[in-house]
């Protein structure tokens, strides 16, 4: 029974449409126009606001799969690899009641040598002890008994193209080799993560080979601490016995807290300020388009508006039909630069090798944006209609 309503209404709709509708289609040209106006406008939203959320979420993948349930980090450090503290603190922290265990992880930036064109690039280098993995990836967990080999490391089959080919060498079957921070090393095997528009790519090494490529000097000192709880335990109860046993240039951070500190670091750098700026010219474009385009309308029909003032209509029934006409131009002109912003995610994603996807919130959060556009456009627009006087047009 239910199913018979959607066909009940479009048959009403098709037999007295809504007088908003009729304006709006009278001149079909003029809609066209500007729903392709409201949908160029929409692709300006959704290549910023997408290109943003795929920064946020390159820049914190790291994070979001690293195992533990609490971190250690440096007071100083402004993300992932930027500053370190003492390896000797980790040994304190296991110490503290229901702690599990207490793992390092090294994360740096170093050189990569391309191996086809020997061009040099950047590369970040994930090392650990393999005997107790830190991320929960199975590509890599998989594959730990490849790392333990000397000079031996897992690639990111996501990196960028700078690094090189190495991806289709290897599933060639050829030998991949290459220089990283002035050392050779071997490509063992692949696996997945991404890259980000700040990372070109990520190589992932034991503890023991990335010994040999930073020295000594570089393992005593540790980029993150991950801590691992016991079950059941309090973690607020375990966080503030590490921050009275730990001296202050530590920082002890929940998951949610560690991926901000992340993301809250690189939304502050330039491209997140662009990105920012982008989608607010991106709203503004879309405003003027949908106000020339219910201006045009209001002024067009002005005698008809006066007519229906004249026979008994209310200012506020006739603002009604210009917010309907707003609303019906938003969701009209959100469905193909939807449509088509899908499938320019997909092509950039493939360009760059950046993971750029279309996400239900990014989606919600632009389709919101639209319809507040059109509604503040119809706000400016009806300042001519609150002026039509019956007595001045006729």
């Amino acid at each position: 029974m239910y199913f018979l309503f959607p066909k009940k209404l479009v048959n009403r709709f098709a037999q007295e449409p809504p007088l908003a509708w009729s304006q709006l289609s009278h001149q079909k040209v003029r809609l066209v126009v500007g729903l392709a106006g409201i949908s160029f406008a929409n692709i300006l939203i959704f290549m910023q606001v997408g290109f943003r959320a795929a920064m946020f979420d390159g820049v914190s993948r790291i994070q979001e799969h690293l195992k533990g349930d609490l971190f250690l980090v440096n007071k100083t450090g402004q993300f992932l690899g930027n500053k370190t503290f003492s390896k000797a603190q980790l040994y304190r922290a296991n110490a503290i009641e229901r702690v599990a265990s207490v793992d390092p992880l090294y994360y740096s930036r170093t050189s990569w040598v391309n191996p086809k064109t020997k061009e040099l690039a950047d590369v970040n280098i994930i090392a650990f002890n393999p005997a107790r993995s830190v991320m929960d990836l199975p590509d890599i967990n998989g594959q730990l008994s490849t790392i333990v080999q000397q000079d031996t490391v897992l690639f990111d089959s996501k990196s960028l193209a700078s690094l090189g080919p190495v991806s289709e060498l290897f599933s060639a079957g050829d030998s991949v080799n290459t220089e990283v921070g002035g050392r050779k090393l071997w490509v063992g095997g692949l696996y997945t993560l991404g890259s980000s528009l700040f990372k070109q790519g990520h190589i992932v090494m034991s503890d023991t080979n990335y010994l040999r490529v930073v020295g000594q000097a570089g393992v005593d000192e540790v980029h993150l601490g991950i801590i691992t709880l016991e079950p059941g335990a309090n973690p607020n109860a375990v966080i503030q016995g590490l921050r009275k046993l730990l001296p202050e240039d530590i920082k002890v951070l929940n998951r949610q807290e560690f991926i901000a500190l992340e993301q809250n670091y690189w939304a502050k750098q330039p491209p997140g300020i662009i990105f920012n700026f982008g989608t607010v010219m991106g709203f503004i474009v879309g405003i003027v388009i949908v106000y020339q385009v219910l201006y045009t309308d209001v002024n067009d029909h002005l005698p008809e508006y006066a007519t229906l003032k004249a026979i008994g209509y209310a200012d506020l029934q006739l603002l009604g039909i210009i917010f309907q006409e707003a609303l019906i131009l938003g969701v009209l002109g959100f469905l193909p630069g939807f449509a088509c912003s899908v499938g320019m995610y997909g092509l950039l994603g493939n360009l760059t090798r950046v993971a750029i996807v279309m996400r239900f919130d990014v989606a919600l959060q632009v389709f919101i944006l639209t319809l507040f556009m059109c509604l503040i456009s119809a706000a400016i627009a009806v300042r001519k209609l609150q002026s039509a006087d019956p007595a001045d047009v006729f």
